[in-house]
């Protein structure tokens, strides 16, 4: 599955982007995608789905073996300035300037742009990610979490349009991860796309405004996160007996239905888009079989759940 038809306010466009290395392994299979101005897009996939490759083939790091993408209308080889001077880039790793402290290291990355100094900017960012106490101190001796920030903050400096986020709360404690999702959301407000990979579900959960699922250098999948948990959502409803069942009613078998807790809960798995029909025709038809129920409950499938069942699937294909 490709998103092959860029939309009029797309800022980021990807047309039949392939790589394949001299080893032979294939890290990009075909690929459209197109991402749009001021959104949050999360690129979700297992480790070597190929979500770092097309990472670093958009931002100028890695050649790409066919195909073409356009940041802001520039293309990304022909216009290789114009198009990195549009985007920032936090790589996994923690590669900093380790003897320079961090207001040196974000104002060198602004000066790498060609970008006139500009203090106040820079202040405004350290603020942003609560380093401005620690301006002066050298990188080195920051802890990995802050470290984390210097690289966001260098990646912010020439203020981008476009911001790549490549696993950006790897290994940081959750108070900072919930510090950088605020982050996020206030760069994606003021018109900033970001497009970032995680292995952390509920971060994509949290924050996306699209979801797109790799696996095995494949998209297979670009969907409104909304969109997405009620067409692939599942939901189940428990229902609760004071006296056990011993088996499922025969006149029920025609609904998936499972025992649990001994007999006591009566298990059904559905559409998510379809609830309404679904739960209302089974308690009718509990009523009718005479069969009194004590409580009733219900459970939808997170992202997580779809994620693993989409990978999981195109595994089992592979």
């Amino acid at each position: 599955m490709n998103d092959s038809s860029p939309s009029s306010d797309a800022v980021v466009v990807i047309e039949g982007l392939t790589k394949t290395y001299a080893t032979g392994l294939i890290a990009l299979k075909p690929l459209w995608l197109s991402i749009r101005r001021g959104e949050i897009f999360a690129l979700l996939g297992p480790n070597g789905a190929g979500k770092t490759t097309l990472i670093n083939i958009v931002c100028g790091i890695v050649k790409p073996s066919g195909g073409r993408v356009t940041v802001d209308g520039f293309d990304h080889v022909r216009q290789y300035r114009e198009t990195r001077a549009r985007i920032g880039l936090v790589p996994q790793e923690l590669a900093t300037e380790t003897f320079e402290s961090a207001w040196a290291a974000v104002s060198f990355s602004r000066g790498l742009f060609g970008r006139a100094p500009d203090p106040a900017l820079i202040e405004r960012v350290l603020r942003d990610l609560s380093l401005w106490d620690r301006r002066r101190e050298r990188v080195q001796n920051l802890s990995g979490g802050m470290k984390r920030r210097v690289l966001i903050a260098k990646a912010l400096a020439h203020e981008p349009a476009v911001l790549f986020l490549d696993e950006p709360t790897a290994g940081v404690d959750v108070e900072l991860r919930r510090d950088m999702w605020a982050l996020v959301r206030r760069l994606r407000d003021a018109g900033t796309t970001v497009i970032l990979t995680t292995h952390y579900i509920d971060e994509a959960e949290e924050m996306a405004d699209r979801i797109g699922v790799i696996n095995h250098g494949e998209l297979m999948l670009v969907e409104d996160k909304r969109t997405l948990m009620q067409q692939l959502g599942r939901k189940q409803l428990s229902v609760h007996f004071a006296t056990p069942l011993t088996a499922v009613p025969a006149p029920l078998a025609d609904l998936p239905l499972q025992l649990h807790a001994g007999g006591a809960e009566l298990r059904y798995v559905f559409d998510a888009r379809d609830e309404a029909a679904s739960i209302p025709r089974l308690l009718r038809r509990l009523d009718a079989l005479g069969l009194p129920y004590t409580d009733i409950n219900t459970s939808q499938s997170s992202l997580e759940d779809i994620f693993v069942s989409l990978v999981s699937t195109r595994g089992r294909q592979a």
